[in-house]
C-alpha cells in the first residue's frame, strides 16, 4: 500500500489554505512546478484527482476536500511523534519572541504542542514589534524570534510567505470620502510601507486616519470603520474582512517573515525553531 508523504500533505494543504499553487509554491519554499509534481504524485498515490479547474485558477475536488481533514490529522500525529522523541529528556528555557500576527493566530496551538512534549523546558513569551524582537534576538535577550523580513539574515532558520490583503470592517467604512482613509501602525513598519508604496504607485489619495503603536490600536480603528488597514489573512478575524474589490485598491506584495535562531542555541530552541519551520505557515493562516 502507498504511504501518504508529510512533504506532498504539507503542500497540499498550503495550496488548500491559500487557494493557489503559487502561493504554495511560496509557503513551501518550492517553485510552482515542483508543487504542480507534487500534487500529480500524492493523486496517483491516492487515485483520484485533488484539483479541478475552477475559474481561472485551481480548486478543489470532492476527494481533495476530504483529505484536507485527514492531512491535518496526519501531520498533527506526525509532529506530535516527533516532539515526544526529541523532547522526552530535555531540559532548560526557551525564550521566544513574535509579532502580535503570530500570537494571535497560529503560534498558540504550536507552543502548547511544544510545552507537552517538552515537560522540563521553561517557555518565556514576547510578544512585540519587528524590529525591538530583533534587537532582543541580537543583545542574547531572546533565543528565537518571528520577525517580518526587510532583508536576508544569516541567523535565518525559516521563511514563511503569506499574501498582503487590504483590511477594513466587516461593516464597510463608516463614511466614504475621495481620500482614502488608512490605520497604519507608526514607523518603522513593512505593511506601512508597503501600503504607502502601493498608494503613491497608483495614484491614489489617501490620508492616515489612525496610527497606532499597536495592533490592539489598529484593530481598534478598522474594527470602528475609521480606516482600513494592510495586513495578511492573520488579522482577518473579529469582524474585520478583507476589503471589497470596489475599492479599487492596488496590488501589494506578499509578506515575508523569518523564524530567527539565535547563534549557539541549545537543543531545546532548534527543537522549536524547527517545529515552526515546519507548521507554522500551515497554522491557521488563511482561516
Amino acid at each position: 500500500m502507498e504511504t501518504l508523504d508529510p512533504d506532498l500533505l504539507r503542500t497540499f494543504l498550503a495550496f488548500a489554505d491559500s487557494g493557489s499553487l503559487a502561493q504554495a509554491a511560496s509557503s513551501v519554499g518550492r517553485s510552482p512546478s515542483a508543487v504542480t509534481a507534487q500534487m500529480q504524485r500524492l493523486e496517483e498515490i491516492v487515485g483520484e484527482p485533488l484539483l479541478a479547474p475552477q475559474g481561472r485558477g485551481r480548486g478543489l475536488t470532492l476527494a481533495g476536500e476530504d483529505l484536507v481533514g485527514h492531512a491535518r490529522r496526519i501531520l498533527a500525529v506526525h509532529r506530535e511523534a516527533w516532539l515526544a522523541l526529541k523532547g522526552a529528556r530535555a531540559a532548560g528555557r526557551v525564550a521566544i519572541g513574535t509579532t502580535q500576527d503570530f500570537a494571535d493566530s497560529g503560534l498558540p496551538e504550536l507552543l502548547r504542542a511544544f510545552a507537552t512534549s517538552h515537560p522540563r523546558v521553561r517557555i518565556e513569551l514576547r510578544v512585540g514589534r519587528s524590529a525591538e524582537l530583533a534587537q532582543a534576538l541580537q543583545a542574547g535577550n531572546l533565543d528565537l524570534a518571528i520577525v517580518m523580513r526587510q532583508s536576508a539574515m544569516a541567523d535565518e532558520v525559516g521563511v514563511l510567505r503569506e499574501p498582503m490583503i487590504w483590511l477594513c470592517s466587516q461593516e464597510g467604512l463608516a463614511s466614504r470620502q475621495e481620500e482614502l482613509p488608512l490605520a497604519l501602525l507608526d514607523p518603522y513598519c513593512g505593511f506601512r510601507e508597503a501600503a504607502l508604496a502601493a498608494l503613491d504607485a497608483a495614484g491614489r489619495r489617501y490620508r492616515i486616519a489612525a496610527g497606532s503603536a499597536s495592533l490592539a490600536g489598529l484593530r481598534t480603528a478598522v474594527n470602528a470603520g475609521v480606516a482600513l488597514t494592510l495586513r495578511t489573512a492573520r488579522f482577518a478575524h473579529s469582524g474585520i474582512v478583507e476589503a471589497p474589490r470596489e475599492l479599487g485598491l492596488p496590488q501589494v506584495p506578499m509578506a515575508e517573515f523569518a523564524i530567527r535562531l539565535r547563534a549557539g542555541a541549545d537543543g531545546p530552541a532548534n527543537d522549536l525553531a524547527a517545529l515552526l519551520r515546519g507548521n507554522l505557515a500551515l497554522s491557521g493562516a488563511f482561516g
